[in-house]
């Protein structure tokens, strides 16, 4: 049921066929397609819009096994719940594997709106393609042309490095060895050891990576530093037994900020972790840098860490 309740969420937001070559890929999506005459990348979601008549292609990605799941539960009767009603609903086959399209009609907020719904399997994730396009639109975006951008879904294997580094508020310019491991668009990112291919997440495994984020908020005084910088530490997740070792002033890239250097726990495996700290102060916000690595890598990764932090500047 959580997999049923996000493709609904990704469905509630919001005339010949185009080649291969005209797919598009939203900035830092794996899943793109060929949008009809009218639509633009969104900056808001990934996918594509025209704002002006409030038309709309949203682009999701599940794991791969939830395919089988919405395919079960994608109902006439659960689309209703949701206040869409059933047109159709038929199987395909795409390039990227097995698919199948709901239609159905929605209003929104008096608007009436044509609703399709694409979920399409591939060997390592599962599309969700949701087009919303007003009944005002019609016109514009006939059937046609929405099915042939829908049936055009493409999945690339993996997004470029730079391409993902972009979608962030500021400039990382040293890796130091690290892989971009996941990122947040406009907030953070996780650099990791942890190899691509790997069954855990980043922030689950005990090999060596660092988080970097934009917050709202900064302490007002110099002497409040301390005692912000020791709240936002204790939200880092996944420690146990925490004890500080450093806890001290820095300046950080010519600005203001914080060090905390920590011993801990890996709290699922009991693993002894090294784990640094470090907030720079801005106006109203701050960066929080968090460096985290076995007790007996630390000699190694603590310099790697140092040199993301360095390279790190706004835009």
């Amino acid at each position: 049921m959580i997999l049923l309740r996000t493709i609904l969420l990704v469905a509630a937001l919001g005339a010949s066929p185009l080649r291969a070559a005209d797919v598009a890929y939203p900035p830092g999506s794996r899943i793109g397609l060929a949008p009809p005459d009218g639509m633009v990348a969104s900056k808001s979601f990934f996918g594509f819009e025209d704002p002006p008549n409030h038309a709309a292609i949203i682009l999701a990605a599940l794991p791969g096994g939830a395919y089988a799941d919405l395919d079960r539960t994608l109902t006439a009767e659960t689309l209703k719940r949701q206040g869409v009603a059933l047109e159709k609903r038929e199987a395909m086959e795409l390039s990227t594997g097995h698919a199948f399209l709901v239609i159905g009609r929605q209003e929104i907020d008096n608007e009436k709106l044509r609703k399709w719904i694409l979920v399409a399997a591939s060997p390592t994730l599962t599309a969700i393609v949701t087009a919303q396009i007003p009944d005002a639109a019609r016109t514009l975006y006939p059937d046609a042309a929405v099915r042939a951008a829908l049936t055009s879904l493409a999945v690339r294997a993996d997004v470029p490095v730079e391409e993902q580094l972009g979608l962030l508020p500021f400039k990382i310019g040293e890796l130091a060895g690290f892989r971009v491991a996941g990122v947040i668009p406009g907030r953070a990112v996780i650099l990791s050891d942890t190899a691509a291919t790997a069954p855990v997440a980043p922030a689950a495994s005990t090999d060596s990576h660092i988080f970097v984020a934009v917050a709202p908020g900064a302490p007002a005084q110099a002497t409040d530093r301390m005692a912000f910088a020791r709240d936002v530490f204790a939200t880092v997740p996944n420690l146990k037994e925490v004890r500080f070792t450093v806890s001290e002033p820095l300046r950080i890239g010519g600005q203001q900020g914080y060090q905390i250097i920590a011993d801990a726990k890996d709290a699922a495996s009991g693993t002894p972790l090294t784990v640094v700290q470090w907030l720079r102060f801005g106006s109203g916000a701050h960066l929080q840098m968090v460096g985290i690595a076995r007790a007996d890598s630390w000699k190694d990764a603590y310099p790697r860490f140092r040199s993301v932090r360095d390279g790190i500047e706004p835009r």
